[in-house]
């Protein structure tokens, strides 16, 4: 008897884990990924200058979230599907931010449009 209630408490804590973990496997949606990086776009549409501490926080924030080879895919996509969309955007300014930001990207590969999302799954 006392075995069956050990077994019984142990799914229960693997379902709750499961459940309380699922939000988590979400946190870098398309959504999140852009909403992050508002604090960046005025500074990418311009013509260079100061990147603002805001924007640095977020693509710093973002670089430690994305801990798998998965969100660091899915940020890239994101990315780029962000260029698709927001014009005026200074693809140099966007290539050098994450350095500016103090981030290393792995073997410099600029994010840009072309970036292959399949090769880019690395931040150092």
């Amino acid at each position: 008897m006392a075995s069956s209630a050990v077994v019984k408490l142990v799914v229960c804590l693997a379902i709750m884990a499961v459940v309380v973990g699922a939000p988590l496997t979400n946190a870098l949606t398309c959504g999140h990924v852009q909403s992050s990086l508002v604090p960046c776009v005025r500074y990418l549409k311009g013509s260079g200058g100061t990147v603002p501490p805001a924007c640095c926080n977020q693509v710093k924030s973002l670089n430690s979230t994305a801990k798998t080879p998965a969100d660091r895919q899915n940020v890239c996509k994101c990315l780029k599907s962000a260029y698709r969309t927001t014009r005026h955007i200074n693809l140099n300014l966007v290539a050098n931010l994450p350095g500016k930001c103090g981030v290393k990207v792995p073997n410099n590969t600029p994010i840009h449009p072309s970036t292959d999302c399949t090769r880019y799954i690395k931040y150092v």
